[in-house]
């Protein structure tokens, strides 16, 4: 069963996470992670900024969360994570944004360069590119201080940090090459799960890539969609989980959605969340997928028990 999730950040680590435990269903090297590459801040941005490379950070955590629970996969992933904390120009970077910045040097091939340190960590699965060329995201969006009128902000940060209401985002380039291998992986794909993640700085950005977008809307792949916990501060304040969903919809009317699987804390007594979602064609599946009570992270063993509930075998 060949599996694809899309996204960025956290949230697509727990959904890696997650699949990875699946071991009855997803075989090793059956599990690709498609990764947003829009990151402007922090250790990503100095080196996007450096160099001239895609920020590697959401790349580096899709790749820790294919690291298998041994002491291996553990320790690798430790590594991974660790940042370097001191007064000079090491500070804040992360050990595995250099070790896939240094990877891309040598080998001068993005997808090459995943595979390699992904083999070093024995990861089990494949981690890619949405695109081969770094993106900016741009987002239209009614400021707290100023409602009545619209509001051009660029950039990762700034978009998922702005206080205010976003509208829509757009990508720059418009029109960015999309990595080849993801968009194979797609088109090959028996499921392709989108989210959880942020919603208009990680999930959309997947969806305006015009090849992949393509691929999603072409392949015969089931797809499921994993709603966010809670609104996110700033990006996706006051929108509700209905509203999430209405979004998605507004960036891509022609994406067949089939599964929507939703904690059961965002359930509502008048079951407009289940309507709403047999509107885009999709089945609604709740489960306790949260850390804790009132968490925004999901939980990846509590995850990966709804997924195996709802990741049938697909007929193709």
């Amino acid at each position: 069963m060949k599996v694809v999730a899309l996204g960025g950040g956290h949230g697509l680590a727990a959904s890696l996470s997650a699949l990875r435990r699946i071991d009855d269903r997803i075989d090793v090297g059956e599990l690709t992670g498609i990764v947003t590459v829009a990151d402007n801040g922090g250790s990503s941005g100095r080196l996007r900024e450096e160099f001239g490379i895609l920020p590697p950070g959401d790349l580096r955590m899709a790749l820790a969360a294919l690291c298998s629970d041994d002491e291996w996969g553990r320790t690798w992933a430790q590594i991974l994570q660790h940042r370097f904390r001191g007064e000079g120009e090491l500070h804040d970077h992360s050990v595995g944004n250099l070790l896939i910045a240094a990877a891309w040097e040598i080998l001068d091939d993005h997808v090459e360069g995943l595979d390699l340190v992904g083999e070093l960590l024995g990861a089990r699965g494949r981690v890619l590119p949405m695109a081969a060329v770094p993106l900016d995201i741009e987002a239209d969006v009614h400021l707290t201080a100023e409602p009545d009128r619209i509001t051009v902000v660029r950039g990762q940060v700034q978009v998922a940090s702005v206080e205010g209401q976003v509208v829509s985002v757009r990508l720059e380039p418009s029109d960015p090459p999309a990595c080849a291998e993801a968009v194979e992986a797609v088109l090959d794909a028996d499921w392709v799960v989108i989210g959880p993640g942020s919603w208009f700085t990680s999930i959309m950005p997947t969806l305006l890539v015009p090849q992949l977008r393509d691929a999603l809307l072409a392949t015969e792949a089931q797809r499921a969609l994993v709603l966010n916990l809670v609104e996110q501060a700033g990006e996706t304040e006051g929108l509700s989980p209905v509203d999430h969903l209405e979004v998605l919809n507004a960036h891509a009317p022609d994406l067949r959605i089939d599964v929507v699987v939703a904690d059961e804390s965002l359930c509502d007594a008048n079951g407009v969340l289940e309507k709403v979602s047999h509107q885009l064609g999709a089945r609604l599946v709740t489960a306790k997928v949260a850390r804790s009570a009132g968490s925004d992270q999901h939980d990846p063993v509590l995850l990966s028990d709804a997924f195996r509930g709802c990741l049938h075998s697909p007929v193709k």
